[in-house]
């Protein structure tokens, strides 16, 4: 009886470990993404006038996006894409490269360079269920002797057969604050 209940135990034990080794498998975002603006919502227009591809890049440590727009139209009084503002996206020319995150949990800052300067900090964060990966940015800078601060937040799903990525972001800056829910398809 005693052998019985130790099997027992061991078999409940090994079950555990593989539920909760299962449980926690982290999606991986890797892949060339459309945006699908009939799905999305919130996009400002900037975005429903141009089209937009994301690139994405993942490994154990880290996360890059590199944003690729065309066919872009400048909408009557503004500024085009890339015209500041709260962070769009990463829609618009000029935002120096793909956005790397570490996905270690950990705050990351670095100095600006060119005529804005200042400094972006980044931290990446998986949900309690490891199926969502928040993505949080602060930059601060000085674009023609103005100050500014923006700050996004991009909350990262994939559907279940990994062909669409969906995007909740909440982006705050000098075009004031912006909620959108963001769909890409899977080229």
């Amino acid at each position: 009886m005693k052998r019985l209940f130790l099997i027992a135990g061991a078999m409940a034990t090994f079950a555990f470990i593989v539920l909760s080794t299962s449980a926690q498998t982290k999606p991986n975002f890797a892949g060339s993404w459309s945006l699908d603006k009939a799905k999305s919502q919130g996009l400002d227009q900037r975005m429903q006038n141009a089209d937009i591809t994301w690139t994405i890049t993942q490994d154990d440590a880290k996360i890059s996006i590199e944003t690729k727009v065309t066919n872009t139209q400048t909408p009557a009084g503004g500024g085009g894409p890339g015209g500041g503002g709260g962070g769009g996206m990463g829609a618009g020319r000029g935002m120096g490269g793909p956005r790397t995150y570490t996905l270690d949990g950990k705050e990351v800052t670095t100095e600006g360079g060119g005529q804005m300067g200042g400094s972006n900090t980044t931290k990446a964060t998986w949900s309690g269920d490891g199926k969502t990966l928040e993505l949080s940015s602060a930059r601060t800078g000085s674009f023609n002797g103005n100050e500014f601060k923006s700050t996004s937040v991009d909350k990262l799903s994939l559907s279940g057969d990994g062909k669409v990525l969906t995007v909740v972001r909440h982006s705050e800056g000098t075009r004031g604050t912006q909620d959108s829910t963001v769909v890409f398809n899977k080229q």
